[in-house]
């Protein structure tokens, strides 16, 4: 691709990131670029994102019929998995899969519940109710 063909259509992200791209300039030499996005790549970014939200919404439906803790809205939200969560808590996968459950869960003590917190990073009371700030 020629320097000047870089894609430069508006996208999910162009507003916060650009992307180097490697491009061939007016010598015929590799250089790098910056794009603001491709209309291509903007739609299944949106894609995406449409299903990551859906899978929220889904995930506090479940936690406020009783399915679930407020665990699964927020693994969802902050796209982490059981894995991901244990890393960050240090507890078991064993053990978060029971947490994930709501009479589990209502019975943790303070201290398991901020690890949660600091984990998906909100405040413990947010956790509890799965009220989101984001700044």
């Amino acid at each position: 691709m020629k320097k000047e063909e870089i894609p430069q259509d508006d996208g999910a992200l162009n507003k916060s990131t650009k992307e180097v791209c490697y491009a061939v300039d007016s010598e015929g030499k590799y250089t790098t670029e910056l794009s603001t996005g491709w209309e291509v790549k903007s739609t299944a970014l949106d894609a995406a994102w449409k299903d990551i939200d859906e899978r929220v919404k889904a995930a506090r439906q479940k936690v406020l019929n009783g399915e679930a803790s407020p665990l699964l809205f927020f693994m969802e939200l902050r796209l982490m998995d059981i894995g991901i969560v244990s890393a960050y808590t240090g507890f078991w996968k064993w053990t978060i899969r029971q947490h994930l459950k709501p009479a589990v869960f209502n019975k943790l003590t303070e201290s398991k519940l901020q690890k949660y917190a600091t984990a998906f990073n909100v405040e413990l009371a947010d956790l509890k109710t799965m009220n989101v700030h984001e700044d």
